[in-house]
């Protein structure tokens, strides 16, 4: 689904993706936006920031509440800070305007892929579930209990949870985070893996100012705390 006002920008896109063989409903505004998202399924949202009528976030917000599909935010609004606000809200990616039809495509195309390679699972391995104090990970249905209520966590919190919980007590450095979830060359822009640590702190630690899971190891990254 792309969601964006100006029908110029809204032409641009959804041609060239129709030209790649991609397929494109259309959204101008962030009610229709959310009366198709109830109604149809997708595999991928592009959505830009301002909109008439809604705010671009509380659409992304909406949307993951029921949804971990991937959501790349298409924006002029390109400083650092709206960068981190819209990644904190739980979006994949964030392409500012103007851009490049060749990005936008190879951004698509990757957001897709590493959707495809985290929701295949093992048949003969069903409800693998990782255990970590008062947290339960369940990496075939990609949910998260706690105390056993049920963590809401997008895409990007659940897989960095995951490859720490699955390597306890492993040092990784933001770098080795970044390819390993992003599955992209990491060119040392911290504040991604900043904001997406600290957006999951605050949903798995008792006290996120003091986490117990997630340490952070000063100067070299982070590890999943498992004490014996």
């Amino acid at each position: 689904m792309l969601v964006e006002d100006d029908k110029q920008i809204h032409e641009m896109v959804s041609n060239h993706l129709k030209k790649e063989g991609f397929r494109i409903t259309s959204a101008f505004d962030g009610e229709e936006a959310m009366k198709l998202f109830s109604g149809e399924v997708f595999d991928l949202v592009i959505l830009d920031l301002m909109l008439p009528s809604s705010n671009g976030l509380d659409i992304l917000q909406d949307i993951r509440k029921d949804s971990l599909l991937p959501i790349l935010i298409m924006s002029a609004k390109d400083s650092d800070l709206d960068k981190a606000l819209g990644l904190g809200f739980g979006a994949d990616d964030y392409i500012g305007k103007p851009f490049s039809l060749i990005e936008m495509t190879a951004r698509v195309k990757a957001a897709l892929r590493r959707s495809t390679q985290y929701s295949q699972s093992n048949p003969d391995n069903h409800d693998q579930v990782v255990k970590v104090s008062n947290l339960e990970i369940n990496l075939n249905n990609f949910s998260v209990l706690k105390n056993g209520e049920e963590m809401n966590l997008t895409a990007k919190e659940f897989q960095i949870l995951r490859l720490l919980a699955t390597n306890p007590n492993q040092v990784f450095t933001k770098g080795q985070l970044f390819e390993s979830v992003w599955r992209e060359t990491y060119y040392g822009d911290d504040n991604v893996i900043n904001v997406h640590i600290r957006r999951l702190r605050g949903k798995i630690e008792d006290d996120p100012s003091s986490p117990k899971h997630i340490k952070t190891i000063w100067g070299i990254g982070y590890k999943m705390e498992i004490n014996p």
